[in-house]
């Protein structure tokens, strides 16, 4: 039997006992989870930090003298410094809390938009986004007349370098630090220098990079950072914006309501100071809370050490699969989390994934949020396998049997 890890110095069974779903069986199986790009597991520590927050100290923050919601607003700004510590951003008040990336990239769109766009103006992505950096700048664009430019992807997954279309009209670039579909690292640093050597404001979707990367905003030069807790093992529904404090100081509100406000009358409204004047509403504290735990955790297990480990992974998933007949990787480029997204020859990809479901294997398929690059590579979707820390070896080549099983049975 192969180990469960290609270091031993890995302490892979250190790491999945503190994942309880791990233990779960899945039709009579033991569940191997290859969705990690979709959504993480949690270790046992998150989710007890989320319980101790609802059975000890739930209050509403910012908003009362007494000791619960004085706790409970502790515990959210200590995890507001958690999360500027990992990002290495300058101010905690450049930590803006939200629902998740979806929500930051809408408010980074709904925000700088007005700010920024005017009729014939241009905003850049690339051909790889997810359609949450996508929708919300065509609806920028929609609302104020600009166009939306698009940076073409290579064959082998990556940005087409010598083709972006920069103009004197490129006011915004909202690119990907990494691909959810085909795991490619983006060059994110160097495109956002030549950007901002050009004056344009740059945001970054760093969704897929979070879990994976050591993430250096003050090194990146980004204006603007947008990432989820659930990829990075915190709860869903919470979610941050990074921003430079010049720019957040300039950006106008994106949602109005209570503690955003400093003063409020019927002529007027005057606003919060950062991070606050873009936290409408009661915030999800618990899951603050859980997402300033996930960060500890991953600080206390070496990032590094698990991003090699799931590299070891995709190294060895990559090979193996390419040893089934007919099959297809997209998104071969030499820098990768470890994400693969395959196809194989007369196999549909909904087909393969249910197959593999029955034999106790999670894994993606379809169009990942990421039509237009379906589209570019003439496909309707893929089969995608993503990997976590906890995840072995043995269970990727469970993997690769039952996906030759389930080859057999469909090819007949």
């Amino acid at each position: 039997m192969k180990p469960a890890t290609l270091d031993p110095a890995y302490r892979i069974e250190e790491i999945r006992a503190q994942f309880p779903i791990l233990r779960e069986l899945v039709h009579g199986k033991p569940l191997i989870y290859f969705d990690n790009a979709a959504t993480s597991q949690k270790p046992r520590r998150v989710i007890k930090a989320v319980s101790a927050y609802y059975a000890t100290i739930n209050a509403n923050v910012h908003r009362g003298v007494h000791t619960l919601s004085n706790l409970a607003t502790e515990a959210q700004e200590a995890a507001r410094e958690a999360v500027r510590r990992h990002i290495n951003a300058k101010h905690a008040h450049e930590v803006v809390f939200t629902a998740g990336t979806t929500a930051s990239l809408n408010l980074a769109a709904g925000s700088l938009a007005p700010l920024l766009l005017k009729q014939g103006d241009e905003v850049l992505i690339s051909a790889m986004e997810h359609h949450a950096n996508i929708v919300p700048w065509q609806l920028a664009c929609e609302r104020h007349g600009a166009v939306l430019k698009v940076i073409p992807v290579t064959e082998d997954g990556t940005w087409d370098l010598a083709q972006v279309p920069f103009s004197a009209r490129t006011r915004i670039l909202a690119i990907s630090h990494v691909s959810n579909t085909m795991g490619t690292i983006n060059p994110v640093k160097d495109l956002v220098a030549a950007a901002r050597k050009r004056g344009i404001t740059t945001v970054v979707d760093g969704a897929q990079a979070i879990p994976h990367l050591l993430v250096d905003v003050q090194d990146l030069g980004c204006d603007l950072y947008a990432f989820s807790g659930h990829k990075m093992y915190a709860p869903t529904g919470i979610g941050v914006l990074y921003g430079r404090e010049e720019l957040l100081e300039r950006m106008p509100p994106w949602q109005g309501g209570g503690e955003m406000i400093d003063r409020v009358t019927f002529e007027r409204t005057t606003y919060a100071k950062l991070p606050f004047k873009f936290e409408a509403g009661t915030p999800h504290i618990a899951g603050i809370i859980g997402l300033g735990e996930a960060v500890r955790w991953m600080k206390d297990h070496h990032l590094e050490a698990m991003a090699a480990h799931e590299h070891a992974l995709l190294v060895y998933a990559t090979k193996e699969l390419l040893s089934i007949e007919g099959l297809r990787i997209i998104g071969t480029a030499k820098e990768k989390v470890g994400v693969i997204s395959f196809l194989i020859d007369g196999v549909h990809h909904y087909d393969l994934g249910t197959l593999l479901d029955q034999q106790g294997i999670a894994v993606r398929t379809g169009h990942h949020c990421t039509q237009p690059l379906m589209d570019r590579f003439g496909i309707s979707g893929t089969t995608r396998a993503s990997f976590a820390p906890f995840n072995t070896i043995d269970e990727v080549d469970a993997m690769i049997a039952a996906t030759k099983k389930a080859v057999k049975m469909l090819r007949g």
